[in-house]
């Protein structure tokens, strides 16, 4: 009977306002009926309007908690996001080969909605050759994608030809989120998977400014529906309609880049 119950990782950072990072992921596995644990790498000063400060957590207090999890938890998923600069990156790598936390997802998070870089310049190259290749599955926006693949994203046959690039790179599954093709009428992701299936997800824009920790949201949803069995397709359509109804039944918290509805319900297809 022990550990029977379905349960998730976050590898990220905090987020004092509470619509981000380890806050937002931890939210969005409790809907999703999975709970979640956290090694929290980075702690923020931040709230809607910006980040105000953020503080990277020593070495040896990440391995700390990666050990404390895997000695007593039942880990079916994990997920990293904010990880701040190269020695984060190294020790998160260095214990994701350590320990078997089962499929990874990469939320590569680099800058957050109020503009705030949240991994340094030198840790991207670091994120490419040793974190990638762990990856099950990479959720980049645009830019990061661009970052990553060392190539501008205009239009669709670009995000085409990045996410095939990023896959060279040694991720399985690659999705690169198309929200910030602002003048688009919907909002189109790409989808690579591992066996060469390939496929778009689209979903209506939503005329809001409420949408800080889409990101997180959405990894997170995908990274607790892998832990639930779910295969890589269906985790990731999952995920898409989650954010599509935490944004579009919005809270009103915040002055600026408010946080998304994590109450909000899908449809019983793809829910729980």
């Amino acid at each position: 009977m022990v550990n029977e119950t379905v349960q998730a990782l976050t590898i990220a950072g905090t987020d004092s306002g509470g619509g981000a990072g380890v806050m937002a992921d931890i939210k969005t596995m409790q809907e999703r009926h999975v709970f979640s644990a956290a090694v929290v790498v980075a702690v923020t000063a931040q709230n809607t309007i910006g980040v105000q400060d953020f503080m990277a957590m020593p070495k040896k207090m990440i391995d700390e908690q990666f050990a404390s999890v895997a000695d007593d938890l039942k880990i079916r998923a994990c997920k990293t996001g904010m990880l701040a600069d190269v020695p984060t990156v190294e020790a998160v790598v260095e214990n994701l080969k350590k320990y078997d936390l089962g499929p990874l997802t990469v939320d590569p998070v680099m800058i957050a909605k109020g503009g705030a870089r949240l991994l340094s310049e030198d840790a991207i190259s670091t994120v490419r050759e040793k974190l990638l290749p762990l990856a099950d599955i990479l959720t980049p926006n645009l830019p990061e994608a661009e970052e990553l693949a060392g190539m501008k994203i205009n239009d669709h046959d670009q995000m085409i030809q990045a996410a095939k690039k990023l896959q060279s790179m040694g991720v399985k599954n690659v999705l690169i989120k198309g929200g910030h093709q602002v003048e688009s009428k919907e909002s189109s992701d790409f989808i690579l998977l591992e066996n060469g299936h390939s496929f778009w997800v689209s979903s209506p824009r939503v005329d809001t400014k409420r949408t800080h920790g889409t990101g997180d949201t959405l990894s997170s949803c995908i990274t607790a529906e892998l832990a639930k069995g779910s295969d890589v397709e269906t985790a990731i359509r999952t995920g898409k309609k989650y954010v599509q109804a935490t944004i579009a039944n919005g809270i009103q918290v915040g002055h600026g880049h408010g946080p998304l509805n994590h109450w909000a319900k899908i449809d019983k297809e793809g829910d729980d």
